[in-house]
C-alpha cells in the first residue's frame, strides 16, 4: 500500500472522528470502513488483526454508548417519550436552524415533553439537564472508542 493510499485512509478516519461530533456524518461507520479497506488492501496478518481489534473496540464503544447513558437517564427518571420528543424536535431543528438546530431542538423537545409530563418547570429542567448529560456521555464514549481504534490502526500501520 502506498503512502498516498494510507494518507487517504487517514483522511477518512479523520472525517469519521469529526462525524462523531457533527451529527451529519456516520463517524464510527466511516472509521470501521476505512480500517477495513486498509486491512483488505494490505492483506497481511497484522493488518487483519488490527482490523479485528479496531472492530472489537468500536463494537464495545457502540454498546456502552447506548447502555450507560440510558441507565443513568432511567435512574434520573427521564422518560423514553421525552427522548423521543427531543429527537424529533432535534431533527426539525437541524433543518430550521443551521449548525446548532439539532442541539437546540433536542433540548427544547425534552424540556417540553418533561414539562407536559411533570407540570413543573424545575423538574422538567432537571430532567432535561440529565438528558443533555446523557447525550454528552454518549458522544464521549463513542469518541473515546473511535480514538482508541484509530490508535490501534496507527500502530498497525507502523507494524506493517
Amino acid at each position: 500500500m502506498t503512502g498516498v493510499e494510507t494518507l487517504l485512509v487517514a483522511v477518512v478516519i479523520a472525517v469519521g472522528l469529526v462525524g462523531i461530533l457533527v451529527p451529519l456524518l456516520p463517524g464510527s461507520v466511516l472509521i470501521f470502513a476505512a480500517i477495513g479497506v486498509w486491512a483488505y488492501l494490505v492483506g497481511t496478518a497484522v493488518a487483519w488483526v488490527t482490523f479485528g481489534l479496531a472492530t472489537a473496540i468500536l463494537g464495545a464503544a457502540l454498546l456502552v454508548k447506548y447502555l450507560w447513558p440510558m441507565k443513568r437517564m432511567r435512574r434520573a427518571d427521564v422518560g423514553g417519550w421525552s427522548l423521543f420528543a427531543g429527537g424529533l424536535l432535534g431533527i426539525v431543528g437541524f433543518f430550521v436552524i443551521p449548525a446548532v438546530g439539532l442541539v437546540v431542538g433536542f433540548v427544547v423537545g425534552v424540556f417540553l415533553a418533561e414539562l407536559t409530563l411533570r407540570g413543573n418547570s424545575r423538574l422538567a429542567w432537571a430532567s432535561t439537564v440529565h438528558a443533555i448529560k446523557g447525550v454528552a456521555l454518549s458522544v464521549g464514549v463513542e469518541l473515546a472508542g473511535a480514538l482508541l481504534a484509530t490508535m490501534v490502526w496507527v500502530a498497525g500501520v507502523l507494524l506493517v
